[in-house]
């Protein structure tokens, strides 16, 4: 899917309205629900269950639509932890703090959020940024790292 990024003032509502969009109930309230959940990794179904508590006219294919142009547009970031469902979240707009990587645990499919990088990590990463985007010719404008393994609680009930 080609990404639409509009960088406009007025936060998502502007960049809605520069990308050519109308603001309407539906879209106002999916991302109201990515943010005020933004650790929980939705999937569309989670998202549209509290949507449509809210907003009852709002069905789940229009859940999807919106997604889609969210993700498009650079916005809401899309997952894939191993188990079978996409996962939404809003995009860290690029800022450093909100940038982090996922621990997935394979067995209870619990994901934790990671973003207490120490200087060896971040460096590591830098640096393999930079000799990929040097031999490869490409601009790396961002990366996506996911851990697969055995949470803690999973591991003493083994």
């Amino acid at each position: 899917m080609r990404q639409r990024h509009c960088n406009r003032p007025g936060g998502w509502q502007g960049k809605l309205r520069g990308c050519g969009y109308r603001i309407t109930i539906g879209r106002e309230a999916i991302l109201d629900v990515l943010t005020k959940y933004k650790d929980k990794h939705l999937s569309a179904e989670d998202i549209y269950l509290k949507v449509h508590s809210i907003y009852s006219d709002i069905g789940l294919t229009s859940v999807y639509r919106t997604l889609d142009m969210l993700i498009s547009m650079g916005m809401v970031s899309k997952f894939d932890f191993g188990d079978g469902r996409a996962r939404y979240e809003i995009a860290g707009e690029g800022q450093k703090e909100d940038h982090h990587h996922h621990l997935v645990c394979t067995i209870c499919k619990r994901v934790i959020n990671y973003n207490d990088f120490i200087d060896e990590e971040l460096q590591l990463i830098n640096k393999t940024e930079k000799s990929l985007s040097e031999k490869h010719k490409f601009e790396i404008r961002s990366h996506l790292v996911q851990f697969y393994g055995i949470c803690d609680k999973c591991k003493k009930k083994k």
